[in-house]
């Protein structure tokens, strides 16, 4: 604070510093946006914070089985988690059956059935499009007041006992349908229209709760208005201050894909895209479409990256094999390499190991040869290499063919920009103002150096010392009087990438009939 000087001698004043410290900006938080359980998601349309799978468990019902639903956005949260990721917000959407126009025909319903006599009815906390629950009661005593219940759901199973329908009290803990929607995960209990009977019926009796809605076989529960509306202004995920990368787990809708770029460049986020499902690396014996001829319909932009083919997993809910996008797994894999390396390292190469897969599907399989053709067009292949399992081996973006932004050919080198303008964004609020004039130019610049060169000594710029990898500039040259006289100050930042070594050309020579010393 000021001193007011009042005898001979020294004294001392401490001088408020005129930098202030600028923190990094996170680098690999992801938003997953797709249909989530229909029956035990807690609030759909929400961006909810998530560290973990167990989180979007409790949050949307986690995996589950169904014919109809697109269940692909909680097999990517799980890979994306298996594979490095540690921060994730997702957008669960509603289920419902949309006619080949995408008109709202029905909602999808859950199944239910009334066990008669005791007018007790059993609504399912699972899809059964696909996999029956059925309901049944058994060890029926004491005059069919009091009986087990058992359900079974695939290879899930629980049984209920004791279930009295004597306790009349509906506060009671044991009263029968509070009972059931205390202990139950697989299903929820209400009183029928006639009102809680006396009696269960007599004898073992098994019930059925099968698929209850009855929806055109061409309704689909896909509409790109589900996710549209995701990235509206002023939506659930528009609010959310600081995200880097966005996954659509199986979307290759063109006006999704469109809109989700453009609030990516709104948001300096990232777009991670899965090719169409039935496409081919060379369509050899197979008879689908070559993945090189589908991306032409793919929007460009400076902001998203196309991955291809499908990866093959086990099934956690039967063991079975499936094949999933491979969007939620390079997710985990961004995730990592950020953690382990730096956002300025492609996401690729032989150390990006992909957990969770047995490997590619047949149709994605490819020779050099293929990849080569695939490469400059953009497409990001996962290959398998005997003795190291599937990895990421492609690190372009969508503007790959476009010579005009060469500049941000690369993932990293893109990931990075987005990096920085996020950090400086988020930590040069205290500007705004402030007296514009040299002591401001000077704080700002001392501010932004002092963060740039911490990233100059982690490795990520290219060049040999500071002036040759970045430069600050924030003075009379980029701040004109008339810039001031309209309350502007310009600061201009610029740094050397890392460019991804993808060519790695060895020449050999050789060395004949020449002397030995």
């Amino acid at each position: 604070m000021p001193v007011t000087p009042t005898y001979p001698g020294l004294y001392i004043e401490e001088l408020p510093s005129s930098a202030c410290t600028i923190t990094a900006a996170p680098t690999s938080i992801a938003v997953f946006v797709g249909y989530s359980h229909p029956f035990q998601t807690k609030k759909f349309g929400a961006a909810v914070r998530i560290f973990g799978f167990n989180e979007y468990e409790r949050e949307f019902g986690g995996l589950f089985k169904s014919s109809r639903i697109d269940r692909q956005l909680a097999y990517a949260v799980h890979q994306f988690f298996l594979n490095g990721g540690s921060v994730a917000y997702v957008v669960g959407l509603q289920p419902k059956f949309y006619d080949g126009s995408g008109v709202n025909q029905q909602d999808y319903l859950a199944a239910t059935v009334e066990i008669p006599t005791a007018n007790l009815v059993l609504t399912a906390r699972e899809p059964t499009d696909a996999v029956a629950l059925t309901a049944k009661l058994s060890n029926i005593r004491t005059s069919n007041a009091v009986a087990d219940l058992q359900l079974g759901y695939g290879s899930t199973g629980e049984t209920l006992r004791g279930l009295d329908l004597s306790i009349t009290d509906p506060t009671s803990d044991d009263h029968v349908v509070k009972k059931i929607n205390k202990l139950s995960t697989l299903v929820t209990a209400s009183v029928g229209s006639a009102g809680l009977g006396a009696t269960f019926p007599t004898g073992t009796t098994e019930f059925a709760l099968a698929f209850a809605t009855t929806p055109d076989p061409s309704w689909t529960t896909f509409s790109a208005n589900d996710y549209v509306q995701v990235f509206e202004q002023d939506s659930s995920l528009d609010k959310v201050d600081v995200f880097n990368l966005l996954v659509l787990p199986g979307v290759t809708d063109a006006l999704v894909w469109a809109n989700a770029l453009a609030f990516c460049e709104k948001k300096r986020a990232f777009l991670i895209m899965d090719p169409p499902a039935n496409s081919s690396a060379d369509g050899a014996g197979l008879g689908l479409p070559l993945i090189e001829n589908q991306i032409g319909s793919v929007p460009k932009s400076t902001n998203g990256a196309f991955y291809f083919p499908y990866l093959r997993s086990l099934d956690p809910l039967d063991g079975k094999e499936l094949a999933l996008p491979p969007s939620g797994f390079v997710a985990g894999i961004y995730a990592r390499t950020d953690n382990n390396r730096g956002v300025w390292k492609a996401p690729a190469g032989l150390e990006t190991v992909v957990n969770g897969t047995t490997g590619v599907v047949e149709e994605g399989r490819m020779t050099d040869m293929r990849h080569g053709v695939l490469n400059p067009k953009g497409i990001n292949c996962l290959r398998g290499f005997s003795g190291i399992g599937t990895v990421v081996f492609g690190a372009r973006t969508l503007v790959t063919e476009n010579r005009s932004l060469q500049q941000w050919r690369y993932v990293p080198v893109r990931r990075m920009a987005l990096f920085i303008e996020q950090t400086l964004l988020a930590n040069l609020g205290w500007v705004v103002f402030e007296p514009n004039d040299e002591p401001l130019w000077t704080a700002i610049r001392t501010s932004i150096e002092g963060f740039m060169l911490s990233l100059f000594r982690q490795g990520a710029f290219q060049g040999g010392k500071p002036s040759e990898a970045f430069l600050v500039k924030c003075d009379s040259s980029t701040t004109t009087q008339d810039d001031i006289d309209n309350g502007k100050v310009n600061i201009v930042v610029g740094f050397r990438p890392l460019k991804p070594a993808e060519f790695v050309i060895i020449k050999i020579s050789q060395l004949a009939g020449q002397a030995q010393s």
